[in-house]
Order: C-alpha cells, then sequence, then structure tokens
C-alpha cells in the first residue's frame, strides 16, 4: 500500500508540523500589525518582538545627559551649554530629544493610561503585561475568537 502524505496518528511528526503551521497562519495577521510597546526605565520591557518602543522618561533622562556637570553659575554653565551644542554628539541627543518628544506625544495620542503597556494597530491595548511577545500573542488570541 503506498505510503499517504497525510498525517496520521501513526504520523505523529507530520501532525505536529501541519499544527505548528496552523498556529503560525493564525498569528500571521499580527505579524505585519503597528506594534508600539510604551513604558519607562522603571518598568523594563522584553521580548519587544519588533515593536516601537516609547519610553516616557526619555525626554527627562536627555535632558538631563545634556545639563550634566553645568557649573551653578548661570553664565559660565551658559557658555559651557553653547560650547557643548556644538558638538557632534549633542547634535544628536538634540536629535534624540525630539524624537523623544514626538514618541510621548504619540503615546499620549493612543490614550494610554497605565505601563507598561502594548497598543496594537492603535485599537487593541493590553496594560501591564512587560513581555511584549506574550501581549501581542493575547491580543492575537482575542482577535481570533471573534469578539
Amino acid at each position: 500500500m503506498p505510503a499517504t502524505p497525510f498525517p496520521s496518528p501513526t504520523n505523529r511528526p507530520i501532525h505536529r508540523v501541519c499544527l505548528l503551521l496552523a498556529v503560525i497562519v493564525g498569528y500571521l495577521p499580527l505579524a505585519h500589525a503597528d506594534v508600539v510597546a510604551i513604558s519607562d526605565h522603571a518598568h523594563p520591557l522584553n521580548n519587544l518582538a519588533g515593536a516601537r518602543v516609547v519610553l516616557l522618561d526619555a525626554p527627562e533622562r536627555i535632558e538631563q545627559d545634556l545639563s550634566a556637570g553645568l557649573p551653578v553659575d548661570p553664565h559660565q554653565a551658559a557658555a559651557l551649554m553653547q560650547q557643548r551644542l556644538r558638538s557632534a554628539s549633542a547634535q544628536q541627543l538634540g536629535r534624540d530629544l525630539v524624537k523623544a518628544h514626538q514618541d510621548v506625544a504619540d503615546a499620549w495620542s493612543l490614550g494610554v493610561t497605565k505601563v507598561p503597556a502594548v497598543v496594537v494597530d492603535r485599537r487593541y491595548v493590553v496594560y501591564g503585561q512587560p513581555d511584549v511577545a506574550a501581549a501581542v500573542a493575547s491580543i492575537a488570541r482575542y482577535r481570533s475568537s471573534g469578539r
């Protein structure tokens, strides 16, 4: 009798591969989803799964880096800051600061109220889960349930 290409109880490895493919295909719609992970340095994230990461305290940290070690005298501080701002590293920090402020504004526009938060397609959010991949999987399960 010729071998059959269909999975059977005696052909479990093929059955597992088919099950794995079904699970992967089920998550494909989220593979191209817009995923934003929002947190701060006090609530670190992991398993970022290709998400855009927004750290709400990033602007403050960058500003601290820019002003680190400034003298107390305001005139000396201003002169030193002018000198720093002409350096390439300060210019990069300036670009980083602009991006950090834009990220914070984007988080506000999403209506995020707590951290950590994982937002998918600007519509679904999971709060309190620092594992971004787990939060995305949770949203995928919810979406596939037809609710």
